[in-house]
């Protein structure tokens, strides 16, 4: 699991509620008009500029943004240095049925054993990480919208509740419950925006990114492996996609 996301977010949430319970009950904070505004405004919303299907795949697509389920890119490597290295023993027939950590480099070595030119392996592969991170873009820019539009419901939500003000000021008693919508609405759409789809949106951008890099990363390594290069070289050269911090280097055998 990336404890980054849930401690970052939980954190986030639970210091807004201990400021609240500093100020007073926490039922005070608590409004059904205001939360109906913001949640259900901003969720019909952001649903009328996507698809269905897509919004209902964003809530899929955010789970990873909690797990951290992508291999490790040393490891990553060194499994497929010492997979170059049989392969150049053996042959590419000699990888057929190797278990391997990623189902993508398993896709990869089947295409490899099954005896496809370069160019395809390159296209079909190609194909797979590019149709991941459409997923993942469209995925983001749902939380990124709803990021945005939690506030401007929240203004909404305001001049409701201001005009509901207005409209009862000979009411004493009705000033007090628009007065709240007014400006829990407000408060809920800046959590909303802040605390979560924010950081939501950007940890799954960020995700997209690594993902890309380790795909990327096995398509080299692929083609390398079924162009005979040798084993020290691929190593080389896929250590190059890593930062300078982060790069181990281990000599294949």
């Amino acid at each position: 699991m990336d404890l980054a996301t849930i401690v970052g977010m939980i954190g986030a949430l639970a210091l807004i509620v201990i400021s609240m319970l500093m100020s007073g009950e926490l039922g005070m904070f608590v409004n059904a008009p205001s939360l109906v505004i913001v949640v259900g405004g901003t969720i019909f919303a952001v649903m009328a500029k996507y698809g269905l299907g897509q919004f209902l795949g964003a809530v899929k697509v955010a789970g990873k943004s909690f797990s951290s389920k992508l291999p490790d890119p040393n490891m990553l490597i060194d499994e497929i240095v010492a997979l170059a290295d049989e392969a150049r023993k053996g042959g590419l027939l000699s990888l057929e049925g190797k278990e391997v950590s990623s189902d993508f480099l398993q896709r990869g070595i089947q295409l490899l054993v099954d005896g496809h030119d370069p160019d395809v392996v390159k296209t079909l592969l190609s194909i797979d990480k590019n149709k991941a991170m459409e997923r993942h873009t469209v995925g983001a820019s749902i939380f990124a919208a709803m990021a945005e539009m939690a506030p401007a419901m929240g203004m909404i939500g305001t001049l409701i509740g201001l005009v509901a003000m207005l409209a009862n000021m000979d009411d004493p008693k009705a000033i007090g419950p628009a007065m709240a919508v007014a400006l829990l609405t407000t408060l809920y759409g800046a959590v909303i925006a802040n605390a979560m789809c924010g950081p939501m949106a950007d940890k799954l951008k960020l995700r997209a990114g690594e993902e890309a890099m380790i795909k990327s990363l096995v398509i080299d390594a692929l083609l390398a492996i079924q162009g005979g290069q040798n084993p020290r070289v691929i190593d080389s050269m896929l250590r190059n996609y890593l930062p300078e911090g982060k790069r181990t280097v281990e000599a294949a055998e």
